[in-house]
């Protein structure tokens, strides 16, 4: 089951971005050649270019050149597109079927990647890989899913509890 917007809004607290043009998204999906999912589209449309926590970084694709995601996805796909980053990861980068999408980072290393769906009807999954090893996790489940738990303080590789002592926050990236 996908989370809400409402059940991660309950934990974050309230948007303030709202973003509704869709053009920076049409713009990015046709120049990468994939779709992102609805979840994450909307989870990035209501919070823009935020950090939450003090540690997971989230950005939008009508964000300014320091947090844009489209630049960030860009970079993110020739750095792990090289030779030696490659085999950090379960698969390839990059739009197809089955590679992996670079959508967000940490301030503790870790990259989380959407794995684009084998099928167009399957959910997009996350993997989260750990910069400061080879290690990376697929979770079976939604972005939505993925940052809720991470909010409620579960193990989802990134580990908020020491982070958000006092609960989950964000705030605007400037």
């Amino acid at each position: 089951m996908v989370a809400t917007l409402s059940e991660i809004r309950a934990l974050l607290g309230d948007p303030r971005f709202n973003w509704s043009d869709p053009a920076p998204w049409i713009e990015l999906e046709q120049e990468l050649g994939v779709e992102f999912p609805a979840d994450f589209r909307e989870i990035v449309d209501a919070y823009g270019s935020i950090s939450i926590n003090g540690q997971l970084y989230l950005n939008h694709p009508a964000g300014h050149l320091l947090h844009s995601l489209g630049k960030d996805i860009r970079l993110d796909l020739d750095f792990w597109r090289e030779e030696d980053m490659a085999e950090f990861l379960p698969s390839p980068v990059g739009p197809n079927p089955g590679e992996l999408m670079p959508v967000a980072t940490a301030t503790t290393g870790e990259a989380v990647f959407l794995r684009v769906p084998d099928d167009p009807s399957s959910p997009w999954r996350v993997v989260v890989q750990e910069m400061d090893s080879p290690a990376w996790t697929l979770y079976e489940m939604t972005f939505s899913e993925w940052l809720l738990a991470y909010l409620k303080g579960r193990d989802v590789t990134l580990c908020s509890r020491n982070r958000a002592p006092d609960g989950p926050s964000y705030e605007f990236l400037p």
